[in-house]
């Protein structure tokens, strides 16, 4: 599999531990936000701009508040790719037991840092209608 879109799941699935279990370990809301760069930025589906600071700031109060999340991430393309960076879209579903789930597509750009880690460096979400 892509490492781009391997990295793309594998956060989906700590957003989706941290955001879905108040007993989910503090690790895992460590090793979430240590996959974005400092120099994080964010368009929200509501078009407010995000950076690091707010990134953080939300996840380390999000514990648990979503009991039940289920993220389906599906539709992955590559838009471009190099040695150090990527830009990839997906479209994702979030889903809370017995509601209708919400969808949205995602394109990210990844930069691979100095350690050889790819990092998340921006990220713009869209809201799909509901079917």
């Amino acid at each position: 599999m892509n490492r781009h879109f391997k990295e793309v799941l594998d956060a989906h699935e700590l957003i989706r531990s941290w955001l879905g279990h108040k007993d989910a370990h503090d690790d895992v809301c460590e090793e979430l936000l240590a996959r974005f760069s400092p120099a994080y930025s964010m368009v929200t589906p509501g078009g407010t701009m995000l950076d690091f600071t707010a990134l953080n700031t939300f996840f380390r109060t999000q514990r648990g508040v979503r009991p039940g999340l289920d993220i389906d991430i599906c539709d992955m393309q590559i838009v471009a790719e190099s040695e150090r960076n990527a830009t990839v879209v997906y479209k994702e579903s979030q889903q809370l037991p017995g509601q209708s789930a919400t969808l949205r597509f995602s394109t990210v750009v990844f930069e691979v840092n100095d350690a050889g880690n790819v990092m998340w460096r921006h990220l713009h979400e869209t809201s799909l209608p509901q079917s």
